[in-house]
């Protein structure tokens, strides 16, 4: 084997040694455009969507068929490397970071279509299929895939169901854990393995609720069969505006106390509101303390019944204003902000940080108040919007990564919001994931004793904690230097929480 001319930087000699027997076994298994190992090569795969935290991979290995990933994942466990699966790299907690003495395996060339049965309305496509070609393959047949992230014309099935991916409409239409009969792909080990079936059941224990959702952790997905919907014959989009946050907070869960479950329900604050407008020009009333988007689809019968009982449970809850789409490009015109969310808030902060907590309905207003407190106490400025429906938060933190002193109050922020939802009745995540970005808040949310059953569930699947190690699961440890530095600090707002 030639070595390498530039190489990703090595710690020591044993490292560099470690890494060309790891090339030299890679070049063996994948041609030659399909491994990366030379610094300019493997940076771009240095970090996903959170881009604050990044690390080189030793090599990037870009496998085009079945029989490589599995000749690599065989590599890798015969060699005792750490592999990091990779979709499109739009994940927002830090679960696709690249582990330094690991290889990252991007799925990327896994982008076919491989089938769409309107009969059975189900697709099946490889893991580097977008989102959103889903529902462009399914369109002729007047299906569509239902989960539809803000990241869906990018983001790929098979990060999805790493993540449990929702999007704008999963209060009606559920997460990616419902929407998927089956997932074909490999262990650690390199063995097939199929979870799920084609049928509603499969036979034996539920593995493939336990895989959706695992980022990454229990075995690698090449293949999934999806469920596919009807399109509606009719969807209308109501906007409310709100002179209070709290008074908005109140109205979602009037509307689910009303029996109604709407298409989608979303919710946006001032500042986000702005950014958004002055991004995408949705029409959104820039005076508003907070907007909510509340959607009905189904027959005209249907969609005008919900149309008017949601707008008069807003007009009861304190709405200032209500506008209801009166055409298809109006509606998309509505939720074209609530979509184009992130990259509006790029445009304002070199930098921003997603959180992605849950509480109860009930508590929105609480939660806003909070955190208006919490951009007084850490002086950065943070944009909110979120899946109101079901109480999914995703505050958006402004800071510049440039700036160590800004990162740190960034971070103190975040797990501010997470630990601030957990005494609210809520919880650490609802679709983003916990990769390395809220390790420290399971701390908070988990005892040592529920952690240590989610790590033995990791073990049963993958002993040598090969894959993606280091994400997701905090160590005993790591949670009892994390309480330390809590109380040392004096950062508690909570001193109940933690059970260090």
């Amino acid at each position: 084997m030639n070595a390498p001319s530039h190489p990703v930087e090595a710690k020591s000699a044993a490292q560099l040694e470690r890494r060309l027997a790891l090339v030299e076994a890679l070049q063996a298994v994948l041609p030659t455009h399909a491994l990366l190992w030379h610094t300019e090569d493997v940076t771009p795969y240095e970090c996903d969507g959170l881009t604050a935290y990044r690390q080189r991979p030793m090599a990037v290995a870009l496998p085009e068929t079945e029989e490589q990933v599995q000749a690599v994942l065989r590599v890798c466990h015969a060699l005792q490397v750490p592999v990091v699966a990779r979709g499109a790299g739009t994940g927002l907690s830090g679960g696709a970071m690249p582990n330094a003495d690991g290889v990252t395996l991007s799925l990327a060339k896994f982008n076919r279509i491989l089938r769409v049965d309107p009969t059975s309305r189900t697709a099946v496509v490889q893991a580097g299929v977008r989102n959103l070609a889903i529902s462009e393959a399914a369109a002729p047949f007047n299906l569509y895939y239902a989960p539809d992230p803000s990241s869906q014309i990018a983001c790929t099935i098979g990060g999805n169901v790493a993540e449990n991916s929702g999007g704008v409409h999963c209060l009606k239409y559920g997460l990616t854990l419902h929407n998927v009969l089956k997932v074909r792909g490999f262990t650690v080990t390199g063995e097939p393995i199929t979870l799920g079936s084609d049928a509603l059941d499969a036979p034996g224990y539920d593995l493939l609720s336990v895989l959706v959702g695992s980022e990454g952790m229990l075995a690698i997905t090449l293949e999934v069969t999806v469920k596919l919907v009807p399109k509606p014959q009719l969807a209308r989009c109501i906007m409310a505006s709100f002179d209070d946050i709290q008074r908005a907070g109140e109205a979602v869960a009037a509307v689910i106390a009303a029996g109604i479950i709407p298409a989608g329900l979303e919710m946006m604050d001032k500042p986000m509101t702005a950014a958004v407008e002055d991004f995408v020009h949705a029409g959104y009333d820039l005076n508003a303390q907070a907007i909510l988007l509340c959607e009905s689809d189904g027959t005209p019968e249907e969609v005008q019944e919900d149309i008017e009982r949601m707008s008069e449970v807003l007009r009861n809850s304190g709405a200032t204003a209500i506008s209801v789409s009166r055409d298809e490009a109006e509606r998309l015109r509505f939720w074209s902000g609530r979509k184009n969310a992130f990259p509006a808030s790029g445009r304002l902060s070199a930098d921003y940080m997603c959180m992605d907590s849950t509480i109860p309905r009930k508590r929105l207003g609480d939660i806003l108040q909070a955190i208006a407190e919490m951009e007084r106490k850490y002086q950065l400025g943070c944009l909110n919007v979120f899946h109101a429906g079901d109480g999914n938060l995703h505050p958006l933190i402004m800071f510049d990564a440039n700036d160590p002193d800004q990162l740190r109050r960034c971070e103190l922020f975040g797990a501010d919001i997470l630990e601030t939802s957990v005494a609210m009745g809520g919880t650490v995540t609802g679709e983003h994931g916990v990769g390395v970005e809220k390790l420290n808040s399971m701390c908070v949310q988990f005892s040592a004793e529920e952690n240590e059953q989610m790590l033995a569930l990791k073990r049963a699947w993958d002993p040598l904690s090969l894959l993606n190690p280091g994400k997701v699961i905090p160590t005993l440890n790591r949670c009892a230097e994390y309480g330390k530095m809590l109380v040392r600090s004096g950062k508690l707002a909570h001193p109940d929480l933690p059970r260090f």
